[in-house]
C-alpha cells in the first residue's frame, strides 16, 4: 500500500464563520458517541464515520449486538465499492477463526504459547465476570483462575503436544476432589481425562530423561545412579519439560485438589463453563474446529471483518466470542510493522459496553501510534459503569473515556451523561448587564456590567437535540467535542447536523 497521510480530511466541519476539517489523525485518536434510544447516534454520526472510513480504504473489525448490523454494513460496503472486502464470520458461513491455532502459530517460543492463550482466555472470562457479578477486584480468585488455566494448558502440551478445547474441558471436569479421590482415580480410573493426561505427560518426559541420560559420560551416569537427589537436580536443570511437569503435578496435588469444595467449585465453574460454551455448535465450528480462513492481519490488507454473533440473539456466548476475537485483533494491530503498512484500521462497536475488557484503557492509550481508529457507540455513561464493575468502576470508566479524544453527544435523557457533556465542553464568561432607577426627591439612574461564569452548553440542551426521522427531515443534531483542537469559533466543540440518508460521493 501507498503511504497514508494522517492529515487526510475525512469530515468537513462547517460553522457560520469558518470551515474546518476532521482528519484521519483525529480518527486514530478514538471516537466515543453517546445518544439515547432513537437519538440517531448510529444512523447519524455513526453512519457518516463508517462510510468515510470505508471510502478512504480503512480495514477493520466490526462487533455486533443487534441482528440488523450485518445488513447495515453490507449496505455501507455496497455504497463505497467495498463489498469484496467485507468478510463475515457467522454460523453456517464460509469463514472461521481457530484462535488456539492462531495463538500457537504467532507465539515467539514454547513458553509464549501458553502465556498468549492464558491471557486471551482469562481476559474473556474476567470480562464476563465483571458484567455478570459486578466484582473482579478479589486477587485470590483471579490468581487461582490464572493458575488453573496455566496448568491445564501446560498439561495438555506435555501430554499431547497440542492444545484443544475438548481436552482442557475434560481435564478440568475430571480433576479429583480431595486426596482420597486422587488415590482412587489413580488405581481404578486411569482412563479419566486428568489421570490419562498426567500418565501421557510422564511417559513423554521419561523418554526425554532416558535420551538425556544416555548422552552423559559413564562416570557421571554412575554418580547419578547412586545419588537420587543429585539425579533429580541435574535432570530438572537439563530437561525443561521435566521441570514443568513437576510444577504441574505440585499445583494439582498440593494445591488444587486439596481446596475446599466451595472454593474449588467457584474456580472450576468459571473456567469449565466458558470452555463448555466454546464446545457447543455453532461456536465450536467457528472458533475451534477448523483451520482459520480469516486472521486479524486481514484487516491490514483492507478487509472489514464482521463477527455476526449478535448479543441480542446469542447472549453471553456471542459476547464472549467477540471479546475473544477483539482482544486477539487488538494485539495483532499493535504488533504490525508500520514501515511496510501504515494504513489506518478501525475497531467498531455499537452498544460498546457489551465488549469492554480489562485491557481496553491501556490498549486505547497506544492506539494512535498503531493507527487504530476506535469508534465506540453507547447510550450513556452508566452503561459503562454497569459493565466494567468492581469497586473502582467509576475511575476505570473515566480513565477509559479519557483515551477517546473525539466525543459526539446526541439527544439524551440521561442526566449523568448530559452533565458530563456539559462539563466537558466547559464554561465561559458572559457579560451580565444591570440597570437601576431611583425616583425620589432626586432622580438617579445607574448602569453596570459584570462577568458571569456559565456553562457554554447547559445539560438540558442535550434533551432538545433533533433525533432525525421524517419529522426532522432525517437530520440528526449532535455536539462534537475535540480534545486539544479548536474546531469552531475558537472553541473545542461545535454543534453539527448529520444526515441519516447520507450518500457518499462517487
Amino acid at each position: 500500500m501507498d503511504e497514508f497521510d494522517l492529515d487526510q480530511p475525512l469530515i468537513d466541519i462547517f460553522s457560520p464563520q469558518e470551515h474546518n476539517y476532521w482528519t484521519a489523525r483525529h480518527a486514530v485518536e478514538g471516537v466515543q458517541i453517546f445518544g439515547g434510544i432513537g437519538s440517531g447516534k448510529t444512523s447519524g454520526s455513526g453512519r457518516l464515520l463508517a462510510l468515510k472510513y470505508l471510502i478512504n480504504g480503512f480495514g477493520g473489525l466490526v462487533l455486533t449486538v443487534k441482528p440488523d448490523e450485518k445488513a447495515a454494513w453490507q449496505e455501507y460496503a455496497q455504497l463505497t465499492g467495498r463489498t469484496d472486502d467485507l468478510l463475515i464470520i457467522e454460523p453456517g458461513g464460509e469463514h472461521c477463526f481457530n484462535f488456539l491455532e492462531y495463538e500457537s502459530q504467532h507465539a515467539t517460543g514454547e513458553k509464549a504459547i501458553t502465556e498468549n492463550i492464558v491471557e486471551v482466555l482469562k481476559t474473556v472470562i474476567r470480562a464476563g465476570n465483571e458484567k455478570d457479578t459486578g466484582k473482579s477486584d478479589d486477587a485470590f480468585w483471579e490468581t487461582a483462575l490464572d493458575m488453573l488455566i496455566f496448568n491445564v494448558i501446560d498439561l495438555c502440551k506435555l501430554a499431547y503436544n497440542y492444545i484443544s478445547i475438548q481436552d482442557m474441558y475434560d481435564i478440568v471436569q475430571t480433576v479429583p476432589k480431595g486426596e482420597q479421590a486422587l488415590q482412587a482415580q489413580t488405581k481404578t480410573a486411569p482412563d479419566k481425562a486428568y489421570r490419562k493426561a498426567m500418565a501421557a505427560a510422564q511417559s513423554n518426559v521419561n523418554v526425554q530423561i532416558d535420551a538425556w541420560f544416555l548422552t552423559l559420560p559413564f562416570d557421571m551416569q554412575e554418580r547419578l545412579r547412586e545419588n537420587n537427589a543429585l539425579f533429580e537436580m541435574e535432570m530438572l536443570e537439563a530437561i525443561p519439560d521435566a521441570r514443568l511437569l513437576k510444577f504441574v503435578d505440585q499445583f494439582f496435588v498440593d494445591n488444587f485438589i486439596t481446596l475446599s469444595d466451595k472454593t474449588r467449585s467457584i474456580i472450576d465453574f468459571s473456567f469449565s463453563s466458558f470452555l463448555f460454551r466454546l464446545l457447543r455448535e455453532p461456536i465450536y465450528s467457528m472458533f475451534c474446529r477448523y483451520a482459520s480462513t480469516i486472521t486479524p492481519e486481514d484487516s491490514l490488507d483492507g478487509k472489514i471483518i464482521l463477527i455476526n454473533l449478535p448479543v441480542k440473539i446469542y447472549q453471553k456466548v456471542g459476547r464472549d466470542c467477540q471479546i475473544l476475537f477483539k482482544y486477539i485483533w487488538q494485539r495483532a494491530m499493535e504488533k504490525r510493522d508500520q514501515t511496510h503498512n501504515n494504513w489506518p484500521v478501525f475497531l467498531w462497536a455499537d452498544e460498546a459496553q457489551n465488549f469492554l475488557h480489562e485491557h481496553d484503557a491501556d490498549y486505547q492509550a497506544t492506539a494512535r501510534s498503531s493507527r487504530i481508529a476506535t469508534v465506540y457507540i453507547s447510550q450513556n455513561i452508566p452503561n459503562y459503569y454497569a459493565c466494567m464493575g468492581g469497586q473502582k468502576a467509576e475511575y476505570r470508566v473515566k480513565s477509559f473515556l479519557g483515551t477517546l479524544a473525539t466525543k459526539i453527544f446526541h439527544a439524551n435523557a440521561d442526566i449523568e451523561t448530559n452533565k458530563y457533556a456539559s462539563e466537558l465542553i466547559g464554561e465561559i464568561y458572559f457579560e451580565d448587564e444591570s440597570e437601576s432607577v431611583t425616583v425620589a426627591k432626586d432622580f438617579s439612574q445607574t448602569r453596570g456590567k459584570s462577568l458571569r461564569l456559565e456553562r457554554i452548553v447547559r445539560a438540558e440542551e442535550f434533551v432538545r437535540l433533533k433525533t432525525g426521522g421524517p419529522l426532522n427531515h432525517y437530520y440528526v443534531e449532535g455536539y462534537l467535542h475535540r480534545q486539544g483542537d479548536r474546531v469552531a469559533k475558537g472553541f473545542n466543540h461545535v454543534k453539527m447536523v448529520f444526515n441519516q440518508v447520507y450518500q457518499p460521493q462517487s
